[in-house]
């Protein structure tokens, strides 16, 4: 085997920020183990070796491995037997498969069992860094393909797109002090703020400010996938685990490996698999459905709610112990309405984003217009002052008669009599409110509000709208 020069070594180089950092190299002959660790180690690699698939396993048991470099030939349980378990286990990673006996059945083998790549003994360090650059290049691939249709699904909360938290207020100048305080720091967060205040933008700040910024960012809206869905959608699962799993597949918890899982409307999360997420945020390990091994995680979990958790504690909603495990930092992200004086700034940004986006010509933003901005309440938030300005660019002109309250006959429809400060009463009024501008379209209000159709229905219901 060859001795890599530099100019290969940095082939061999992780492909991005987001790609695979610790290597399993398994192997019975210690100069081979020797040879891959030294190499790849000169780049930043971690790498971690064994000698047969039973060190190989306590090895992976121990951590999160991304990337394995298997030989077929192993005192014990063969390279390839190793490889079936692995894959019926939902081993998250990639793993290149090594051998100096092989012919095309072995190698199709190979391929059917779950390695990524097949490499012959001896081989030159270029067909490793090769193998190695193709397992990055899929692996970051399939993630950022992945991520991307999650996302276009996910509308996006108010905000910049380059991720900034915009406002001068007192109210957001504490937030980003807190903020730059928690986000070193490996701790679960709790956001809390009313729909359309911009919670995920909080949350990839948080992640943006930290030590995994350069790993992925991944949001989960929990009140948009089914209860019968969401634990394989994080967990993953494997083949034939239920109907329809003709392939396993990897869950979200390991696209967000290294980095941030974002979760938000947290109290819409099924009630029956609370004690799962528990767990997992307890040990940091995930068991996908239909396997009976544990894989390793390293992920920061983020979690938001409208909603006030401990009420839902004590209804018996959601679990207690899964609440305390969640709150071990709160950061409360306020409305709109109290701080008004971050609107124009706002308002100026949208303006200046969203006439780029449509292709027209932004609007101006005259003091009269912003003053009565700045004198309307935003039921919606941010959300709403967002809709606002793109509808203004897409009539081409301020739409200003929307700021006046519409007016509804229905008695539901009256806010709580007196002042009351009762989250459960304050949310009605909100929520009721927000109707009575739809003219009664949930479709729409759910859209102001931020919350799925689902849930409002649910409000209703229970009001006996």
């Amino acid at each position: 085997m060859d001795t890599p020069s530099a100019p290969v070594l940095a082939r061999c180089a992780p492909a991005s920020p987001n790609s695979p950092r610790t290597v399993l190299v398994v192997d019975d002959e210690e100069g081979v183990r020797s040879f891959l660790s030294r190499a790849l180690e000169r780049r930043g690699w971690q790498v971690e070796t064994a000698g047969s698939a039973e060190d190989g396993a306590v090895v992976i048991e121990r951590g999160p491995v991304d990337l394995v470099i298997l030989d077929v030939s192993l005192p014990g349980r063969s390279g390839l037997d190793w490889l079936r378990e692995l894959a019926e286990g939902g081993f998250p990673g990639e793993v290149i498969l090594m051998t100096a006996f092989a012919d095309m059945n072995t190698a199709i083998d190979a391929l059917r069992a779950g390695a990524s790549d097949f490499i012959l003994k001896p081989f030159r360090i270029e067909q490793i860094v090769n193998a190695i650059d193709r397992c990055v290049e899929r692996a970051n691939l399939a993630r950022d393909n992945f991520l991307l249709r999650r996302q276009l699904g996910l509308p996006e909360g108010g905000g910049n797109t380059a991720g900034e938290i915009i406002g001068q207020s007192v109210a957001m100048d504490k937030l980003r002090a807190l903020l730059r305080r928690v986000a070193p720091t490996p701790s679960t967060v709790l956001i809390q703020g009313e729909s359309g205040v911009g919670k995920e933008l909080v949350a990839r700040s948080l992640h943006r400010l930290s030590p995994r910024a350069n790993r992925p960012f991944v949001p989960v809206n929990c009140a948009a996938i089914s209860s019968e869905l969401i634990e394989a959608e994080l967990f993953g699962h494997v083949r034939g685990a239920f109907t329809g799993a003709k392939d396993a597949r990897k869950g979200l918890f390991v696209y967000a490996n290294g980095g941030t899982l974002f979760l938000d409307e947290i109290s819409e999360f099924p009630l029956a698999l609370q004690s799962k997420l528990l767990r997992v945020l307890e040990d940091r390990r995930i068991r996908p459905v239909g396997s009976e091994q544990e894989i390793p995680i390293d992920v920061r979990v983020v979690a938001a709610t409208n909603r006030d958790l401990k009420s839902e504690v004590a209804q018996g909603a959601f679990r207690r112990d899964l609440y305390y495990r969640l709150e071990v930092m709160t950061l409360n992200v306020p409305p709109l309405r109290q701080r008004l004086d971050d609107v124009p700034e706002l308002a100026a940004l949208f303006m200046s984003t969203l006439s780029v986006q449509l292709g027209v010509e932004p609007l101006p933003l005259e003091p009269e217009s912003l003053r009565r901005m700045q004198g309307y309440g935003w039921p919606g938030n941010v959300r709403e002052l967002r809709n606002f300005v793109e509808r203004s660019l897409l009539f081409g002109e301020l739409p200003m008669e929307e700021l006046g309250m519409a007016g509804c006959s229905d008695p539901a429809c009256s806010p709580p009599s007196g002042e009351s400060l009762l989250l459960a009463d304050v949310e009605k009024a909100h929520i009721l409110s927000v109707l009575a501008r739809c003219d009664g379209n949930r479709a729409r209000a759910a859209d102001l509000l931020g919350v799925s159709r689902k849930t409002l229905d649910r409000k209703c219901a229970e009001w006996s709208l």
